[in-house]
């Protein structure tokens, strides 16, 4: 018996109305000892409220796998077009709930 294993092909529907996407400028991030939730949320000039456009949840370890997977293509996308500039500006406006973190 051999332990080795070929690679699984998984094969990936993408629905035309999920694979036009949708635009957010700011995600919070919260957890539990479970979960990780990331919200999605779109704020617009002159607005004091913002809307989630989408909340995903995901376990620790994915979480994990998420942000390795973030920090390779970002890595790859600055040695492509050059570094992302980033701005001293606060993340988002202050917010009236508790979070652990924001993107």
């Amino acid at each position: 018996m051999s332990d080795d294993k070929k690679p699984t092909k998984l094969n990936i529907e993408l629905p035309e109305q999920v694979a036009e996407g949708t635009y957010s400028n700011l995600a919070v991030i919260s957890h539990s000892p479970s979960e990780f939730v990331i919200d999605f949320i779109r704020l617009m000039p002159n607005q004091p409220k913002a809307k989630v456009k989408s909340r995903i949840i995901v376990t620790p370890l994915h979480a994990k796998r998420l942000l390795k997977a973030l920090a390779d293509n970002v890595s790859r996308y600055e040695n492509q077009f050059g570094t992302i500039a980033e701005t001293n500006e606060p993340p988002m406006p202050p917010m009236s709930f508790n979070t652990h973190g924001q993107a």
